[in-house]
């Protein structure tokens, strides 16, 4: 087949968007869109009329149509199939078969249109692929830009920590000058009539005196025009005004500039804690992945956890260490030492050291130490638990009530968001009740229930939505959270030198995230 133009037009037949596939000028292509409305026909769902030169095929779709210009010489069982294809697709991005809606959607049609045919010849995908090409997911993107945010991140805490420089000097400097203007009051004074008696040799001013002899102090009239500028400009050394008086203005720039203190936001709600590269000469980071796949009558088919603890020293003089932890209380957690460790030290006496104590770690090296599994089928291991109930209301669509609970109620899981699939083309899910936020992704077809962080004082939530489909529709369900407790209980308690037992700055940082959450 060769493909001409891919076009949706009114009832009328006037064209909303239009897209050509081979080489046209386009006074043509609108002469051969202008033409269709006084061919087309009405009454078949699927209908098709020709001219001395092109053939049109069309389908409607409520208040429009969805038109293929084609040749005459083109294979017409393709020319359907194909036509089945872009008609499936503009449900994908409108909402509404309506002129308003495929014009706010043109450009992603558009791009649709472009993978389905190329240079008037179809190419060989599906609806699901058409998807994933138009939203360009790229690894590579997402890499960069938390690459990006943690280096604005860092940026403005560099930033910070300037403006704590400048406060303190300029309080030292106001100290200095206080007492240097205090002890030259006097001399002041005294030159102030010896001034009189300089009068007739061209007059002796003192106030160049006393400004060469303080210079910590700089002129007033300099600073006192911006001092007023409150709002302008960045003013450091103000009685009631710290750091806080900078980031306002970054604020006021249009910067997004993360609270000092992370501890509660919004009432109480602690937020998690963004992750920080340790300063310290050693460092430990302890990393935990959970895959877990549940049923949607109950029961755990699978749930795997996976550990790992890496040392990084970055001290030569601390090289040589011992790092005392608190070991797991879970027997059914299996422990692997890495081959250097001494195992029987760490099965006695929860101790990571090296079996040849004079040799030292590697120097700015992450090196695993430890690392733990954990696999289990049984229900009571679950970290949250997650309760899906769709049921038919007999009315075309379902009434869905979810709800989740937290078992484990040592663990505080943040940035939780639990993604409910919604089909395609049934419009947004009404939402009745919900605990917590809810948001309705309609790209990726999907309603997503958030909750800033779920522990002991925030247990279990529940939400009740309305929305067309069938009830397996809504599977699979699945989860993502972070948290910076782990699983397993594992930590770290101290680190100290190998042989004197002083104890050793370090770092210490723990990250337990769910890389797999389903409940099929």
């Amino acid at each position: 087949m060769v493909l001409i133009a891919a076009a949706v037009c009114s009832k009328a037949g006037k064209p909303l968007i239009s897209r050509q596939f081979v080489e046209m000028t386009k006074s043509r292509i609108e002469g051969l869109l202008a033409a269709f409305s006084k061919l087309m026909t009405t009454g078949k769902q699927h209908t098709f009329v020709e001219t001395d030169s092109v053939r049109y095929v069309y389908q409607p779709l409520d208040s429009l149509f969805m038109l293929l210009i084609t040749t005459k010489a083109s294979n017409i069982l393709e020319d359907l199939e194909t036509l089945r294809l872009f008609s499936r697709v503009i449900p994908e991005y409108c909402r509404n078969m309506d002129e308003a809606e495929i014009l706010d959607n043109s450009l992603n049609l558009i791009f649709a249109f472009d993978e389905i045919v190329a240079l008037g010849y179809r190419e060989s995908v599906n609806l699901a692929q058409i998807r994933s090409f138009v939203e360009m997911d790229s690894h590579e993107e997402k890499v960069f830009n938390a690459v990006r945010e943690t280096q604005m991140r860092e940026a403005k805490n560099k930033m910070r920590e300037k403006a704590k420089e400048l406060q303190r000097a300029k309080l030292e400097a106001q100290k200095r000058g206080g007492k240097a203007m205090s002890s030259m009051g006097g001399m002041g004074g005294g030159m102030g009539g010896a001034g009189g008696g300089f009068g007739g040799q061209g007059g002796y001013n003192p106030s160049p005196m006393v400004g060469e002899s303080t210079p910590a102090e700089p002129p007033k009239p300099a600073y006192n025009a911006p001092a007023r500028k409150e709002n302008k400009a960045m003013k450091l050394g103000g009685k009631s005004k710290d750091v806080d008086s900078f980031l306002d203005n970054l604020v006021s720039e249009g910067e997004r500039v993360a609270p000092t203190s992370t501890n509660t936001v919004n009432g109480g709600v602690s937020k998690a804690r963004a992750p920080q590269i340790s300063t310290e000469p050693v460092a430990v980071t302890i990393e935990e992945k959970l895959n877990l796949t549940a049923g949607r009558d109950g029961g755990l088919e699978n749930m795997e956890i996976h550990g790992l603890m890496t040392l990084r020293v970055s001290d030569e003089n601390c090289g040589r260490i011992k790092l005392k932890l608190e070991n797991t209380q879970n027997r059914s957690i299996q422990l692997q030492t890495h081959p250097n460790i001494d195992k029987d030290l760490f099965r006695t006496k929860s101790v990571i050291g090296l079996k040849n104590p004079a040799k030292p770690f590697p120097m700015n090296a992450g090196v695993g130490v430890l690392k733990w599994r954990f696999q289990t089928t049984d229900e009571s291991s679950i970290p949250l638990s997650i309760n899906c109930w769709p049921s038919d209301n007999g009315a075309g669509g379902c009434d869905v009530n979810i709800e989740f609970e937290l078992e484990n109620l040592d663990l505080e899981l943040n940035d939780v968001v639990i993604s409910i699939p919604i089909p395609h083309g049934v419009g947004a899910p009404n939402v009745a009740d919900c605990d917590g936020e809810y948001s309705h992704d309609t790209r990726r077809g999907v309603l997503l229930w958030q909750h800033p962080v779920i522990d002991r004082d925030n247990k279990a939530g529940s939400m009740e939505f309305s929305v067309g489909g069938s009830p397996d529709d809504f599977f699979p369900v699945k989860m993502s959270f972070q948290s910076s407790k782990s699983y397993s209980g594992i930590s770290v308690l101290e680190c100290v030198e190998y042989d004197s037992e002083a104890p050793v700055k370090y770092g210490s940082d723990t990250s337990f995230i769910a890389e797999k959450y389903e409940i099929v």
